[in-house]
């Protein structure tokens, strides 16, 4: 699969096209949000292919991915390099540079206040920009105050695209460093499947047994899988 595979590679420069195709003027003379995706993701191309605009050759992808863009951002650079014609190294980086800038955008933006919590969808508020789009699993502790303000968030372990092996030992320690009152568990499925697995169920019961322990309330466990999620404490199963 791939934009114009079976033509030899030759590249079409955003300088080569017409005024009107011509997303950095435009960007210029209206803003960077009068750019459609496919104008922004040209941009950061440069290049198109032969008889192909750089603009086109981005529209195409899109439309590979269904035309989202968050689907675009799923894609690994071996990926992007072996399905299309001409994104080499320097388009494939360029690119994943640009989602990981915007991804710690988001992450830095929403921790410049400290966000309280409510309910389980605050936690999907907060979380899915940094679990939601990931190819593997990551398990996360908020640490929150007695006002269920989350002071801190803590990336306890990485894993596959199947499981991540978490130590609670270690975790009730970064918990009880940061003084948290109370906590809120939170990994994702990169299966896209919200529901819990047996492995999930037992971890949760020895956190929070731990946690008892040491006077720590363990609020909720949250489990975000893409654009849905699972709660642990709204479905009563904490």
């Amino acid at each position: 699969m791939g934009v114009g595979a079976d033509k030899p590679f030759i590249s079409t420069r955003i300088l080569d096209l017409s005024k009107d195709d011509m997303p950095r003027e435009k960007a210029l003379a209206q803003g960077v949000r009068a750019l459609s995706d496919a104008e922004l993701i040209a941009i950061i191309f440069g290049g198109g292919l032969p008889g192909l605009s750089v603009v086109d050759m981005a529209r195409g992808i899109l439309r590979d991915c269904d035309n989202r863009v968050d689907f675009l951002a799923r894609l690994s650079m071996n990926e992007l390099m072996s399905k299309y014609k001409g994104i080499g190294p320097a388009k494939a980086v360029s690119l994943a540079a640009a989602f990981e800038l915007g991804r710690r955008n988001s992450e830095q933006a929403s921790s410049c206040v400290d966000p309280q919590i409510r309910s389980s969808r605050d936690v999907m508020v907060l979380m899915a920009p940094l679990l939601g789009a990931l190819e593997y699993e990551e398990f996360w502790v908020l640490m929150l105050s007695r006002s269920n303000r989350v002071t801190y968030k803590r990336c306890i372990s990485q894993g596959g695209t199947a499981a991540t092996v978490v130590d609670v030992k270690l975790l009730l320690k970064r918990v009880i460093d940061c003084l948290a009152e109370g906590i809120i568990l939170v990994h994702n499925h990169p299966s896209g499947n919200p529901n819990p697995s047996g492995e999930d169920d037992s971890l949760t019961r020895r956190i929070k047994d731990g946690a008892k322990i040491l006077g720590i309330n363990v609020l909720d466990h949250i489990i975000i899988a893409r654009d849905e999620y699972f709660s642990y404490a709204d479905e009563g199963r904490l």
